[in-house]
């Protein structure tokens, strides 16, 4: 059994003006567990933020407790961009430290991210519903490849939110022409990030790195607001490199390559490939 955690970062809105105060990057990925890998991780994780945010937790907790403390990839971003040298090596060195993690126990990464575009629309709704289907998708081949059964389980919202999401995956499992997602042990499930460590991973994936990456490599110098930030370039060159190493990709019947964390640039219309580095 593989089970695929599924956060996201950015907002559905659109942007309607260069300058206009809207998150210009929407992305949703994920990582995916081998089942018997859980517990090694979910453990590892607590001992981690133990180690660099030994002030968090109540003093009367218990070690268990530390699930409940959430190191935000919103907050470990902002680190970089404008804390002090000692808050930006904090940061960095808690970032080194998950990936190592994440690396430890071959987790792999899917993931999609768009771009928007400037003065245009953007579905948020059909976006994320397409999306999840996207990443179903790239599932489904990932679990055909190492012969396993696998469940999503991505952060939840609100239920008719999540029941639309889910619905999504069900006609598509249950279509005339056949299951589109015959791995997939049932419908897309919904957590609560302080529960799961795993959702927790994905969140930071998705805040933490690929977030503040995609609006460098694709905002800079187009978009104007609040959002953008050079320093930004401090994670695309520190982490590009391993977390394109991450990801699944495969090639389709035309031997087109697939999967991975894809970009979809409503901006510059620049390759998938900046997102990682030059």
């Amino acid at each position: 059994m593989m089970v695929f955690y599924v956060d996201e970062a950015g907002c559905l809105g659109a942007l309607p003006a260069p300058a206009s105060p809207i998150q210009p990057v929407f992305t949703l990925a994920g990582v995916m567990l081998k089942r018997e890998r859980l517990a090694e991780f979910t453990l590892d994780w607590l001992h981690l933020k133990e180690r660099f945010f030994p002030n968090l937790r109540a003093r009367n907790a218990s070690f268990l407790d530390w699930i409940m403390v959430e190191i935000k990839g919103s907050e470990l971003r902002k680190q970089v961009r404008q804390g002090s040298r000692d808050a930006r090596r904090h940061a960095l060195g808690f970032m080194d430290n998950f990936l190592t993690l994440l690396e430890r126990n071959e987790a792999r990464l899917l993931g999609r991210v768009y771009v928007k575009p400037i003065g245009a629309a953007f579905n948020g709704r059909s976006v994320y519903t397409s999306a999840v289907q996207s990443l179903a998708t790239d599932f489904q081949r990932y679990l055909e490849t190492v012969n396993r059964e696998g469940l999503m389980i991505l952060d939840s919202r609100n239920k008719p939110k999540n029941t639309n999401v889910s619905h999504s995956v069900f006609t598509q499992k249950f279509r005339a022409a056949g299951d589109a997602y015959s791995r997939l042990a049932e419908m897309p499930m919904f957590g609560h990030s302080d529960n799961h460590a795993g959702i927790q991973a994905a969140d930071l994936i998705c805040s933490g790195f690929l977030f503040p990456m995609a609006v460098y490599a694709y905002c800079q110098g187009r978009v104007r607001n609040l959002h953008v930030h050079l320093p930004y370039y401090r994670i695309r060159d520190r982490y590009g490199a391993r977390l394109k190493a991450m990801q699944f990709r495969y090639q389709d019947a035309k031997q087109w390559w697939r999967g991975g964390i894809t970009v979809s640039d409503g901006i510059g219309h620049q390759r998938g490939s900046v997102l990682f580095g030059p």
